[in-house]
Formats: structure tokens, C-alpha cells, sequence
């Protein structure tokens, strides 16, 4: 903050402030922040009736009953702030309510403080991201055995991963998302009432959230027969997704990497049908920094954590793409933290 110029932090609802407090803000009309003044208390404003929830930390805990005005709070512990720096994530009536009652304050984005500490993991963020990853394997081997395809809907194996993910030790569920034949070709499909067919190419996206750390993973399957051109472009898939790999390591900026990935694709005449950015960092939150994509200058460092993810999307036809988290370590390696199996496997 002090490099920054920032007088005070003000955090609500989002990651950056249980990465902080350790205390997950309920998103709902009742404003909880905490205020991180350059000087001062640290204070954790709170709706009364959510007091309760608050593990005690490091800060004051000030809790606000429905007839109070928080935002007069939230102005009052914050003092008069030349700079304060707000979470990206925090509501526009709340901000907009804070603008009407610091008037003298300039508000920035708090992302130049809390992007810059949570972009590098410590060895007990990375072990976190270990464990979700290990769990979501698990979830991936379990698959060709446990879930039946033909025939039934995408939404009906989705709720199957869903309850996978759960057994596997998952606290939550974030993502299920089942793209089969046609569908494969948009890569944020949601899951639907489409009957998923014999020789279907099916793109199986999923993860959730264990001990608060996210899991992420993608792995493309095919229904019975495989199709020869599936294959292919699997093939092609899995060689970009470790010309990434390769390339990763401490130095070497965020975009050239996403190219190692899309100088394969584009070799193998299929350019145009990598439509989207190769990966996303990892944490608290699913998609956070570093993103790998084109434009993105940033430099790889030890502890930062995202996903290689390579997809290739034939337009009414089907899509194929294959997703593993990895970390760049402190010898400046990047290590892969799943392990299960990039194999195109058929399912029934």
C-alpha cells in the first residue's frame, strides 16, 4: 500500500478478503468490509447477525445491526483517506454509497495490491492446490467405469461428476460442464437435455473447492467408436498442451507460452479453432492472474499457479480440449499438479 500511495484498503465480498481475514463475506444486500488503514486497527465491519461466523483474527471485529448505516462505518474507520483502494468484486451501490460519503477520497482498485500478493503462492497455497488436483484425478479415474454416456442426458452425467467431485473430497461444487457431439464446440457449454449418442466426442470440464483451493480440470472422452479425425485432433491437443509445458519457466512472459500451445494448432491447420486464451491462474479463486494470452507480458515466477488448457472447436461437429493445473516451482520448473491420464478413452 505504502509503494502504492493507497491510505486504505477496503475489502468486501470476493477472495481477496478471506485471503486476508481467513472469513468468506456472504454475497447479500448486508455490506461486510474490512478497512486497512496505513495506520490503525484493521477492522472488519460486519452484518450483526453474521458475527457469529467470524473466526477472530488479527482485527477488530465491528458488527452492524439493521438499523445502523454501515457505510457511515465503513467512512468513519476508514478516517480521510486521500487514496483507497476498493475490491474489484464489491458491489456498485456499496461503492457508490462510499463515493456520497468520502468525498475527499479518490478510489482505485484494490487489484494493484491483492493481485500482486495472491499471484504468488506460498508452499501451503501450492500443497491446497495439491490436494484439489489430486481429488479431481481422482474423479477423472473414476469416469470410464462409473458413468454411462449413450443415451442419457448431459445434464444427468453432469450430476454424476457433481457427485464425484463431492465424494472425492470436495466441499463444493463449481463447474460441471458436459459438452457432448456439437455442444463440444462451445467451450463454456452448460450441460442440457441432449441425449448424448454412439461415437459422440464428449468434453468434460470440472471442479470445485476443497479446504477453499479450486480444482480445474478438462478431459475429452468419446462415446463407443472413435473417429479418426477426433483422434487427430486430440493428438494435436495433447502436443500443444506440452509444448506449453515445456516452454513454461520462470522469465518467460505469460503470452508465449499460450503461443508454444498455438503454434502446434496453427501447424496443424487448425489456428482459427483455438478461440480462446490458453489458461487462467489458479487459487481462491477458479480463474484469477496470470492469464496466458496473447498481450499478457508478465513474467512467470516462482509460485504462481494456472491451467494449460488447449482446445480445438470444429463448429457443429464437436470440440476437444484437455486442462492440467501446473505451478512454476522455485528452481523456476514447472511442475504439473495432476497426473491422471491425457488419453482420448472411450466410454459407453
Amino acid at each position: 500500500m505504502e509503494q502504492r500511495g493507497i491510505d486504505c484498503l477496503l475489502l468486501s465480498i470476493g477472495s481477496d478478503l478471506p485471503y486476508l481475514t481467513g472469513y468468506q463475506a456472504m454475497p447479500m444486500e448486508r455490506v461486510t468490509m474490512l478497512v486497512l488503514a496505513a495506520e490503525g486497527e484493521p477492522t472488519l465491519i460486519v452484518p450483526g447477525l453474521e458475527a457469529p461466523r467470524v473466526d477472530p483474527g488479527p482485527f477488530r471485529i465491528e458488527p452492524w445491526e439493521e438499523t445502523d448505516d454501515p457505510l457511515m462505518a465503513i467512512a468513519a474507520a476508514a478516517g480521510r483517506p486521500a487514496v483507497a483502494a476498493i475490491g474489484g468484486e464489491t458491489w456498485s451501490a456499496v461503492l457508490l454509497g462510499l463515493l456520497s460519503r468520502m468525498t475527499e477520497t479518490t478510489f482505485v482498485s484494490a487489484s494493484s495490491v491483492m493481485t500482486e500478493l495472491r499471484i504468488r503462492k506460498d508452499s501451503g497455497e501450492i500443497e491446497a492446490l495439491r490436494v484439489a488436483a489430486s481429488a479431481a484425478d481422482r474423479v477423472a479415474a473414476r469416469i470410464p467405469n462409473e458413468v454411462r454416456f449413450e443415451r442419457r442426458s448431459e445434464r444427468a452425467v453432469a450430476r454424476d461428476i457433481a457427485d464425484l467431485l463431492l465424494e472425492e473430497g470436495h466441499e463444493k461444487v463449481e463447474f460441471t460442464i458436459v459438452g457432448s457431439g456439437p455442444n463440444g464446440a462451445s467451450p463454456h457449454h452448460d450441460p442440457t437435455d441432449r441425449r448424448i449418442k454412439h461415437g459422440d466426442a464428449v468434453v468434460l470440464d470440472f471442479g470445485g473447492k476443497l479446504d477453499r483451493y479450486c480444482s480445474d480440470t478438462t478431459r475429452t472422452f468419446v462415446v463407443g467408436d472413435t473417429d479418426p479425425v477426433v483422434a487427430e485432433i486430440h493428438a494435436v491437443v495433447v502436443e500443444a498442451q506440452r509444448a506449453a509445458f515445456d516452454s513454461a519457466t520462470t522469465g518467460i512472459t505469460a503470452e508465449s507460452v499460450d503461443r508454444a500451445a498455438r503454434d502446434v494448432i496453427t501447424a496443424a491447420g487448425y489456428g482459427d479453432r483455438f478461440i480462446h486464451r490458453l489458461g487462467h491462474g489458479i487459487g481462491l479463486d477458479t480463474h484469477e492472474a496470470p492469464y496466458l494470452v496473447s498481450g499478457n507480458h508478465q513474467t512467470l515466477e516462482p509460485g504462481m499457479a494456472f491451467s494449460l488448457e488447449p482446445g480445438i472447436y470444429i463448429p457443429r461437429r464437436f470440440g476437444v480440449r484437455v486442462e492440467d493445473i501446473c505451478f512454476i516451482d522455485d528452481d523456476g520448473a514447472c511442475v504439473l499438479l495432476n497426473e491422471s491420464p491425457r488419453a482420448l478413452v472411450s466410454v459407453e
